[in-house]
């Protein structure tokens, strides 16, 4: 499965800045070794529910020690029997455009 999420402090006293609080975030998964991506909006992460789910939990902790409140938006693609589709579905894309 992929799941691209966005996890994000709020109600805290630092005005708009939210970087520590999600290299936080992202930390959890760059050390979870799940294959990832993470953009100016959103972490993906590709691997079974289990052990995803696990990761976005404990970066959303990560981000919770950090804030009063915290934000947290998910959206998965779950299509077992699949791997290698963090970059496949560009690929595919792109294949398309090419044409």
């Amino acid at each position: 499965m992929l799941v691209a999420f966005s996890v994000s402090p709020s109600g805290g006293d630092d005005g708009d800045s939210v970087s520590e609080a999600v290299a936080a975030a992202v930390r959890i998964v760059r050390e979870s070794g799940l294959p990832h991506e993470t953009t100016s909006m959103f972490t993906t992460v590709e691997g079974e529910w289990d052990a995803v789910m696990d990761v976005v939990r404990r970066a959303t902790e990560a981000v919770s020690a950090r804030a009063p409140r915290t934000s947290l938006v998910l959206k998965a693609d779950i299509r077992p029997g699949h791997t290698g589709q963090l970059q496949e579905k560009v690929r595919r894309v792109e294949q398309q455009l090419g044409d």
